[in-house]
């Protein structure tokens, strides 16, 4: 393969694979063995001191495992990449790498709910402390870093509100006090932003959602410079939250059609906000796609497509509207998942802020009525079809 930088639709299918096809295979195998045997003592040992390229121990490294890093590390230009057995193994192993007690972290209000339960509930028990922004308030934000802070943890385009940070504004603020940057890229996917190139020092992904593909592996990565990943994959190893190679196995088959379901993914979720946003039944619709998006500005800057989620506030602001409309779809899957080939729906109470109580979701500006779209690859007119005969539940009259 040429050394040459890939388009990304040709790097979802040659980057990271090469050194790992055997005996004439054109597929990456699933490698299950726990050990790795050595001959040699001596290379044996140069191996487990990281000299020489090697596995040793499963719960460590693994060839199916690496094969998939590379393909995510290749695609986001980064130095190093390490992955972990899910979205918030990552993540938790991440912040807990990078974080000592007296640290202090700035972050945005409405990150993915694990996440917050980690700014909220697990970083201070160990004394890190943690301020929270209103997402949308760069000033606020910049004014927060500038106090002085170790990390900065944005969420572009966030999870569910598609709420969109300046990322190079606010890298090139966290720089000038020294504090470590960390975007969140799962909505985005490596096909419509790359976070390093805009100056952030670490990038993830939980690889369940678009990357994978399939609803059908759990996993997590994070790509960067390599002193920072060898801190953060020196905490995931220890406490073993290691990515099983069957999962890396379907993540590497699942991302081969990357680019292309990212492709139909950003033109239908464009459509399908369009339609929304012009329908009666519907008060008000988050895609940063849309001119009428607070982050549109930004989100074209930084973004090469706006993604394949959106989400929606229905005209009648309760709980109970959701009960009426999300039943009746008949093309999407009422579940706690987003970024496959099917469309996905749910509310935040039951996906992404489920550990959270509707007041906590409410001051994170994350409505009951609201409702989480994962566009699919269906045909769009029909997915437009489908979400005006759910909405027709509203018709007076």
């Amino acid at each position: 393969m040429t050394n040459a930088p890939l388009h990304p639709a040709t790097g979802c299918i040659w980057y990271g694979e090469e050194t790992y096809l055997m005996q004439g295979a054109t597929q990456v195998p699933v490698v299950h063995s726990v050990a790795y045997g050595y001959d040699d003592l001596d290379e044996w040992l140069a191996v487990a001191r990281g000299e020489k390229p090697g596995h040793i121990y499963g719960r460590n490294t693994n060839p199916t495992v690496h094969a998939f890093e590379e393909k995510v590390r290749l695609l986001e230009g980064a130095e190093a990449a390490t992955s972990a057995s899910t979205g918030m193994g990552i993540i938790s192993s991440t912040l807990f790498a990078l974080l000592t007690p007296g640290q202090r972290v700035v972050s945005v209000k409405d990150t993915y709910g694990g996440t917050n339960v980690i700014f909220t509930e697990f970083l201070p028990r160990i004394n890190v402390d943690v301020t929270l922004c209103d997402t949308t308030d760069h000033e606020q934000i910049e004014v927060e870093i500038r106090k002085g802070c170790d990390v900065v943890y944005l969420e572009s385009p966030t999870n569910p509100t598609t709420k969109v940070v300046n990322i190079a504004l606010l890298s090139k603020v966290a720089h000038e006090v020294g504090a470590v940057v960390i975007v969140d890229n799962t909505f985005a996917t490596p096909i419509n932003q790359n976070p390093l190139q805009l100056g952030a020092d670490l990038v993830l992904h939980s690889a369940t959602k678009f990357l994978g593909g399939h609803a059908d592996a759990l996993g997590g990565v994070i790509c960067g410079s390599q002193d920072l990943i060898d801190a953060i994959y020196h905490y995931r190893e220890i406490n073993g939250a290691t990515l099983h190679p069957m999962a890396a196995y379907l993540l590497l088959r699942g991302m081969k059609t990357l680019e292309l379901r990212i492709r139909q993914q950003n033109a239908s979720a464009l459509q399908i906000a369009q339609y929304l946003e012009n329908h009666p039944a519907v008060e008000k619709v988050n895609y940063p796609g849309l001119t009428s998006h607070s982050g549109h500005d930004i989100a074209s800057e930084q973004m090469r497509g706006f993604g394949g989620m959106l989400s929606f506030r229905l005209q009648e602001d309760s709980f109970d509207a959701v009960r009426r409309f999300v039943p009746r779809l008949k093309l999407a899957h009422a579940a706690a998942n987003l970024g496959a080939v099917e469309t996905i729906v749910g509310p935040p109470a039951t996906t992404s802020h489920v550990e959270c109580t509707p007041e906590e979701r409410q001051a994170m500006g994350i409505p009951e009525s609201l409702i989480r779209y994962s566009t699919g690859i269906e045909n769009v007119d029909d997915l437009i079809a489908d979400l005006a005969q759910a909405l027709s539940v509203f018709d007076k009259g």
